[in-house]
């Protein structure tokens, strides 16, 4: 059973192409977003405070200030709801 899964995290993992960012860079995150039957990108822009987990678990933190109110929003790596990663 064990096999079987780290085959399918494998299989998603090797999918998409990620570009190399670490902490501190300013990166712009483009994702779907599924509304009913409706689905529309929407991009969210800012700097990345923190870097966790590893392989196809691995998830980043980005911070931005909207209207004076600080937004920290996190996002696992290997999403399918993450359209583009531009950095």
């Amino acid at each position: 059973m064990d096999n079987l899964i780290k085959i399918a995290q494998d299989a998603m993992w090797t999918k998409k192409e990620v570009p190399s960012f670490k902490s501190g860079d300013t990166i712009t995150v483009s994702y779907r977003i599924v509304e009913g039957n409706k689905e529309r990108i929407q991009s969210f822009r800012g700097v990345v405070i923190q870097i966790k987990g590893r392989g196809i678990t691995k998830m980043f933190t980005i911070r931005k200030v909207s209207n004076g109110v600080g937004v920290e929003r996190i996002f696992p790596l290997y999403s399918p709801h993450i359209d583009s990663i531009e950095v």
